[in-house]
């Protein structure tokens, strides 16, 4: 499979073909629900997809390891290397040809890595956000940028491109919005939370409350409330969908299903988020991804049938 998007997508050099798949198996690995989504695009746009999430968990990794001895300068100084040899398009760690490739291939603009390289940073000095203002500026970097990087590897229908900027922008959003609930408990083990104070506030929870770990009415009202938020924003960006270019929409339409699934799956945990992280199920996810993989097929057999 991998040797068959490498070949649809153009990429004999070996060195950059060992690196593309090196981005594809951390997809594989890491990212079940993206990675299953990844499938329903033509083979040729699957490694520029690969390449941008293993960026963006490369990053992550750096941050977030669960490794005491590093202090938050080594992090800082881990991530500035991480920084230049992306810009540079060499060294560093083998993902990073691919991922420069990808940049150069797709004439993606710098200033979203850019970006999204700032949030990361705000992540190793910010542990809370004080209202949802603050929070989504963190999400412009952390979240935004990403469905941006992506709009040139899906490509829109004519004309398109402007107009679907923004819904690309919403649907990073409410994806980063849909881990946030997810991952309260594993967030409070690196010591943040992303649900602002001023929602704690309301709903009189505070950070300690939290870290008990145990999900009183409150919490579950908070939580509530979030989903509700993370539900609003999907609203807003899928209308955008229509606008990306035939073959990628069952894409990004499977992993907007699947995405918002989790929402669904934390209320049937009864909010259990804290000492728990709840997934969609096989069941599901191949409920929404099966019928999808036909209609994409049949959307690149129409593609194919007009050129």
């Amino acid at each position: 499979m991998s040797n068959r998007e490498l070949n649809a997508a153009g990429i004999v050099d070996p060195r950059l073909r060992a690196s593309y798949d090196a981005c594809r198996r951390i997809n594989a690995s890491h990212g079940r629900t993206f990675y299953l989504a990844t499938l329903l695009l033509p083979p040729a746009k699957r490694p520029a997809v690969h390449a941008l999430y293993a960026f963006a968990r490369r990053a992550d990794e750096i941050v977030d390891a669960f490794d005491a001895s590093l202090t938050t300068a080594e992090r800082e100084r881990r991530l500035a290397a991480w920084t230049d040899s992306l810009m540079r398009g060499r060294g560093g760690h083998a993902i990073v040809p691919a991922v420069h490739d990808t940049i150069v291939r797709y004439n993606i603009p710098l200033s979203h890595f850019e970006d999204f390289l700032l949030s990361m940073r705000m992540d190793l000095v910010t542990s809370e956000y004080g209202t949802w203002e603050e929070l989504v500026e963190y999400m412009h970097g952390s979240a935004a940028v990403i469905g941006l990087q992506m709009l040139p590897v899906l490509g829109c229908l004519p004309g398109m491109s402007t107009a679907a900027a923004p819904y690309a922008r919403d649907l990073g959003v409410a994806f980063q919005l849909t881990n946030f609930i997810r991952d309260i408990g594993e967030d409070l083990q690196r010591g943040r939370i992303y649900l602002p104070k001023e929602d704690l506030a309301t709903f009189a929870v505070t950070r300690a409350d939290l870290e008990h770990r145990v999900v009183d009415a409150n919490i579950r009202r908070l939580i509530a409330f979030e989903i509700a938020r993370a539900r609003e924003v999907y609203r807003s960006a899928e209308p955008g969908i229509r606008l990306l270019d035939p073959t990628s929409q069952d894409c990004i339409r499977t992993a907007f299903r699947l995405y918002r699934g989790i929402l669904d799956e934390v209320e049937r945990a009864d909010y259990q988020v804290l000492d728990t992280r709840v997934a969609v199920g096989l069941p599901r996810r191949a409920a929404v991804a099966l019928p999808a993989l036909l209609r994409a097929r049949r959307a690149r057999a129409a593609t194919a049938a007009r050129f």
